[in-house]
């Protein structure tokens, strides 16, 4: 007996477009640009509408002062981004499934939960930069554009239909109209070139009370918002898309052109958010304006820019959401089928998502009003920081371990560079949740309700802060114990031990199930069918026909019109033709107007081992109009099936009416055993 190992499904990081870019090209500029895209759909997520939201803010009030907080975000991008593209090209495994071959069922779980968590936050941001952006360019109503936001799911699932080329395509079309529209905008406000130069000087400035703590949670916002945790994710499986190979040389040429096409991307996407920034200072903090959110801002810049202003804000805002949206979807998917091996539709998966960030969205809007999308923007940025840590420090981990990354192993000083900026992450996002913390507590605190002697700001801070003790104690768990416990070795793909020997052993079906048409068709159905078996191998051969015609839908197998008479009558020759070649066959004659349940429902009261129907090669608007029958029967039977194509228009199959009555007739003598060398549609496993 032997015994094989065999994949348990494909086990591949977005299966549908998993290894779909060639990358073999002879000009190295060329192969340059086959391997540039994953990077440019990850950009997207650094410059979102929650980037929006602290690039303003910072600008506003602290001037060009925080240029170097955007810089030193956009440098640790490229270094985490760069240490993403590299564990799934050497790998083979993107970050999700990487915790999921590392860690616990219930440490997994647990991560699961805290990117779901995320990435919900992170298109709670998209939905609401869209919405704001469908206000300020037409007017519309949030809570419409809450609606709206609904449908651009379905339009941008269809672009990713498209293949990955065009999708990066896309994408880029978006980044560079944002791009376009804010270097007008700055060009239009003229700053101060030796001002902005000296933004990239490190320093907190301080506020009007002589504190630094202002600064710093805004240091914190713009780098919550700059190094976003789904992007990890999404950056580890969307280089798998390339076709690269398993030796060592084209694993090394992949990972110099990801740094290529990361550096490329990011710092596009630096341009744009410091646009945003030095916008925000020329315009508003030259004027001592306190800018409080994204529309106040495209208010005001009519007063102070060209007219044209706020239309290119808008429309880059608008952008801004829809690019974020399609990245979004993808990074779902990736964390769902990684972590949980679990594999949805896509549109289901966008839905749902789409769904859990809307209802808060569209609550905070109906009871509060507009004014607190500000809020519920920054609310998501936070969420987003607290998941931050659990995707950076698992990447450094994975990375730097030589069981599964082998000569590709980070050197010491990426660990170095990787564990420092970490840090730097954590600290940060640690200020910013612990002030926004006490801001909502001190918040509540001025409400001064109270549950019976207990007010509720003191159970919120007990709530919010066993929370954040909780999440502390994980947090340590996942950074120490890679450190103490060897690191299981990485499979390639999940797989089962099969027995070849028994599962290469031929099985002859005890029972076939042939849906007839009364067609030529059935000429080539009835040929496949027989195909399977032998007279001497004693299957038994059911035949089974719908009909459909009005006096059957009503009165069932009491029906006695023509067509009826004429379909007994031919399944009656059809048998006959069967038992004179030696096999044993009946037939069933089936009435209702549903094909395909009237199958199902047969073939559930009494089983077969193998059923054969007929494809009818519809497109979607025939299928519409004449149903799926073959799809809806797969769908709702599970037993093994075999579909045969539909018949060629040559040779033409003659029929010969069973008598003058009869309105539709073929021959059965037509299907008397045919070459079997004709290439069929199967789909012999069980669980259809």
């Amino acid at each position: 007996m032997t015994i094989v190992t065999a994949t348990n499904g494909s086990g591949k990081s977005l299966d549908e477009v998993h290894g779909s870019v060639s990358v073999s090209h002879r000009d190295p500029f060329r192969r340059l640009l086959a391997f540039l895209g994953p990077a440019y759909l990850v950009s997207v997520g650094y410059m979102d509408p929650g980037n929006w939201a602290t690039d303003l803010e910072g600008g506003a009030r602290f001037g060009y002062a925080l240029l170097w907080v955007l810089l030193i975000s956009n440098l640790m991008a490229v270094l985490l981004q760069t240490l993403s593209a590299r564990l799934g090209v050497v790998t083979g495994h993107d970050l999700a499934q990487g915790c999921r071959a590392e860690y616990s069922p219930r440490v997994n779980f647990v991560l699961w939960v805290l990117a779901e968590v995320a990435i919900v936050a992170c298109d709670l941001a998209e939905v609401l930069g869209t919405i704001i952006a469908l206000k300020l360019l037409f007017g519309l109503p949030m809570i419409w554009g809450c609606l709206i936001t609904i449908l651009d799911t379905f339009l941008l699932l269809a672009i990713q239909r498209l293949g990955m080329r065009k999708m990066e395509g896309f994408i880029l079309m978006l980044v560079a109209t944002i791009g376009a529209c804010f270097l007008i905008q700055v060009i239009i406000a003229r700053p101060d070139v030796a001002a902005v130069l000296g933004g990239f000087q490190p320093r907190f400035p301080v506020d009007p009370d002589g504190r630094t703590r202002g600064s710093i949670l805004v240091a914190a916002g713009i780098l919550g918002a700059t190094v976003m945790p789904h992007n990890l994710y999404l950056h580890s499986a969307l280089v798998q898309s390339r076709r690269i190979g398993a030796d060592r040389d084209r694993k090394a040429q992949a990972c110099k052109y990801n740094l290529i096409d990361s550096a490329l991307a990011l710092n596009l996407a630096f341009f744009v958010n410091a646009a945003i920034l030095i916008l925000s200072a020329s315009v508003f903090h030259t004027k001592s304006i306190a800018v409080a959110s994204i529309e106040e801002a495209h208010r005001l810049l009519p007063s102070f820019l060209h007219p044209i202003a706020p239309k290119l804000f808008g429309i880059a805002l608008l952008c801004a959401g829809q690019s974020s949206t399609l990245t979004g979807t993808l990074a779902g998917q990736i964390v769902m089928e990684g972590h949980l091996r679990l594999t949805i539709a896509p549109w289901l998966r966008r839905m749902i998502t789409r769904s859990l960030a809307l209802v808060p969205a569209m609550l905070v809007i109906g009871l509060t009003g507009e004014g607190a999308t500000q809020s519920l923007l920054v609310l998501s940025q936070v969420v987003l920081s607290l998941q931050l840590p659990f995707a950076v420090i698992p990447l450094i981990h994975f990375t730097s371990n030589r069981r599964n990354m082998g000569t590709f192993a980070s050197p010491r000083w990426v660990k170095a560079l990787a564990w420092t900026a970490s840090a730097v992450i954590v600290a940060l996002n640690v200020k910013l949740v612990i002030g926004t913390v006490s801001d909502w507590v001190d918040a509540l605190r001025s409400w001064g309700a109270t549950i019976g002697p207990v007010s509720i700001s003191t159970l919120a801070a007990i709530v919010l802060y066993t929370c954040i003790f909780l999440i502390t104690g994980f947090f340590l768990h996942i950074v120490i114990r890679p450190m103490f416990k060897r690191s299981p070795a990485w499979t390639a793909q999940p797989s089962v031990a099969l027995d070849w020997s028994d599962a290469l052993r031929p099985r002859s079906p005890r029972s076939i199930a042939v849906a007839l048409e009364h067609s030529p068709a059935d000429a080539e159905i009835l040929s496949h069918a027989l195909s399977m078996t032998t007279p001497s191998a004693g299957a038994k051969i059911i035949l089974l026909h719908v009909v459909d015609t009005p006096m059957s839908r009503v009165y069932g197998d009491l029906a006695a019109d023509r067509e009826t008479d004429a379909d007994l009558r031919y399944l009656d020759q059809v048998v006959r033709v069967l038992e004179s070649e030696g096999y044993d066959a009946k037939y069933t004659l089936l009435h209702g107007p549903n094909r395909a349940g009237e199958l199902i429902t047969q073939l559930r009261k009494e089983p077969v081992d193998l059923l054969v129907v007929g494809s009818h090669g519809h497109g979607v608007f025939r299928d519409l109009l004449f149903g799926q029958t073959v799809d809806s029967v797969r769908h709702g039977l599970d037993i093994p099936m075999l579909v045969t194509r539909p018949p060629r228009p040559s040779p033409r199959v003659e029929t010969k009416p069973i008598d003058e009555s009869a309105e539709k007739s073929v021959d059965p003598g037509d299907f008397k055993a045919k070459s079997t060398n004709e290439s069929v549609e199967t789909n012999a496993s069980v669980g259809l």
